[in-house]
Order: structure tokens, then sequence, then C-alpha cells
């Protein structure tokens, strides 16, 4: 299976790609690539559940039901305008009859997309134009890709983009500084940054991640009303755009998390799901959840990717306030996770 660049002439032709406005559609096509299936390749099986919106572009597509050939569907013709059995689970499983040429999207990405086009309020040049085309556009598709953003209305997200401020800074400049009010959450639009925690054994500092564009920070201080606990310093030129607090809780911050009764968290324990308590080691050997991982918060950026994308996370701590900013972090990067109502000690 190969995959070429593609341009938005091609785009528009299809439905509804073709209502996007051209703006948007550049920057869809930025994200997809023309791929390629052999003769008698399976495109997608009946039963599957990815969401996965498919066009045509050239060559025959055969739809089956139960092993026999329902509906051919050819590149160029009007019956490939529209997207290749539309309905999840897929109904029917698909053969490439030749070679054939197609687009996949991720549907839930153009859901979204359509819907704040056609809010009618703002375009993506638009966006750029706020953040004085700083970084391009990447940062946002990024953003726009992320699946946790699927959860947050698209009022507001347009209201996000057009609150956020750039700020520029210097290689060695200190964005945010540990035990400082939290005041801001950010996103690297150009540049990278280097996040670093002192303790009382190193002052220096130890290395917790290293940021790229696209990455956000500064949650954690938000959402649990605390002081920063890590510094981050950008290591070369580069710009952010920021939110303020009060708009981050209110636009970002309550759509995105997943609050969970006790016999609720359970529950989804039962069935599989992991309990995840941020708290300090000293405070998780004092007591804990039974089977509970311990990752502290401040650890989470680093260890993030060791956890499982299939698994649900039951996110604890002793009131709520660090596993919601926990929580947070674990939904913007594409994990299932939910937040233990009132915490460990009221339950």
């Amino acid at each position: 299976m190969t995959a070429e660049q593609l341009d938005i002439n091609l785009l528009k032709t299809f439905s509804p790609l073709d209502g996007l406005k051209r703006d948007n559609l550049a920057a869809l096509a930025k994200k997809v690539q023309i791929r390629e299936l052999s003769p008698q390749q399976i495109l997608f099986k009946e039963g599957d559940t990815e969401k996965r919106t498919i066009y045509i572009v050239s060559g025959a597509l055969e739809l089956l039901d139960d092993g026999n050939i329902a509906k051919v569907v050819e590149g160029g013709t009007d019956g490939a305008r529209n997207p290749v059995s539309p309905l999840y689970p897929r109904r029917m499983t698909a053969r490439a009859h030749d070679r054939v040429q197609y687009i996949s999207i991720d549907s839930d990405l153009l859901d979204v997309m359509l819907t704040w086009d056609q809010t009618g309020s703002y375009e993506v040049s638009e966006l750029q134009g706020s953040a004085d085309k700083v970084g391009g556009d990447d940062w946002m598709t990024m953003l726009l890709q992320a699946k946790a953003f699927h959860k947050i209305p698209p009022a507001n997200i347009q209201a996000i983009f057009m609150r956020m401020q750039q700020i520029k800074y210097k290689a060695g400049d200190v964005v945010l500084k540990q035990g400082s009010e939290g005041d801001y959450f950010y996103v690297l639009t150009r540049g990278s940054c280097l996040v670093t925690r002192e303790t009382p054994l190193n002052k220096e500092g130890i290395k917790l991640a290293q940021l790229s564009v696209g990455d956000t920070f500064g949650e954690e201080a938000l959402i649990s009303d605390a002081k920063r606990n890590a510094t981050i310093t950008m290591t070369v030129d580069g710009s952010v755009m920021r939110l303020g607090k009060d708009d981050f809780k209110k636009l970002l911050n309550e759509p995105m998390l997943d609050w969970v009764t006790q016999a609720q968290a359970e529950e989804i324990v039962q069935q599989g799901g992991q309990w995840l308590d941020v708290r300090l080691p000293s405070e998780y050997e004092n007591h804990h959840k039974d089977g509970a991982l311990n990752i502290p918060l401040y650890f989470i950026r680093l260890k993030v990717n060791t956890l499982d994308r299939n698994k649900k996370y039951i996110v604890c701590c002793d009131t709520g306030r660090r596993s919601s900013a926990g929580a947070y972090i674990l939904s913007e990067r594409g994990y299932h996770a939910h937040v233990l109502e009132g915490g460990i000690n009221t339950n």
C-alpha cells in the first residue's frame, strides 16, 4: 500500500468536502494522502468499527454482502462522490477489484471540521493570522486531531483560538518558573522547551520532558489551583500561544473531564479498567486502592507513554484536585481517563 500527497482540487470532488471553505480544505489536504490497494486486497471487513471516512479516487472497489458482490464503487463516477459504506459497524466488506486509489480521513476529525466550518465565524487562515503565522497551522491541526478535543463544543474551540495570545521567547528564556502561581495554559507553536523540576537533592533540576511544536503545558496548576510544579525553559528561539486561567477552565477543562462515582469506578475496574494514583509515593504507600498504579502528577508527562491506550484509567488522589489535572493530561493525549469524584478520602 503506497501513499502520496494530494491537492484540494481532488478533495473538492467529494461530498461533503466540497462544502468546506478553501483554507480549511487546504488544512485538511495537508493531513490526507492518496493510498493504494492491490487487486483483491481488503480495505475493511463487515463489522469493523474504526471510524474512517473513505473516498475512492480511481479503480473499482467491490462491496461484499455475505461473500457476494452487492455493489461496485468506481473512481471518478457519481457514486464515488460520497463516502464508501459510511455506517458503523461496517455493513459490508470492501475489496479491491483492480488497482484502487483511495483517501481515508478520521471521521471524528472530519465531523469536527465540518461543524466548525459551518459556524461561519472563522477560517484557518484567520486563526493563523491571529498567531502572526508563526509556526504555521501545525500546532492547530495537532490540536484538531487530538481525540480529546472532539469532546469540546465547536463554539468553545472557536472562542479558545480567538482568545489566545501570542508570546515570543528567546533561547534560554524561562516560560514558567517552578513555585509560581498558575495563570495561563500554553501551546508551543514554534521552537522547543525543556521541562525540569527542582528537588531538595537536585537544585539544578531533573529533566522531565522535552516539548515540541503542538505540545501543551501549564494545565496542572490551573486545574488544581496549585503552584507550578516544574520550570519550562526555551531551548531555542520560539513562541507560544497562551490562554488565561478562567477561559481555560470554562472552555477547555470542564468539557474534557469525565467524573465518575465510586460505584461507577469499581464497575470500570471490574471490566478491565485500572486505578491510577497520582499522589506522592509516600501518600500511596500509606493508603491506596487495591491494584492501583502510582505515577505522581509531576511525573505523568514523562511516564505517559508507558500506559496502555486501550485501557480505561480511573485517576485518583485524596480529594480529586490532583487527579483531575492528571486525567486532563491523559485525555488530551488520547487516553481513556476518568476522575474519581471526591477522591479516595471520601469514598
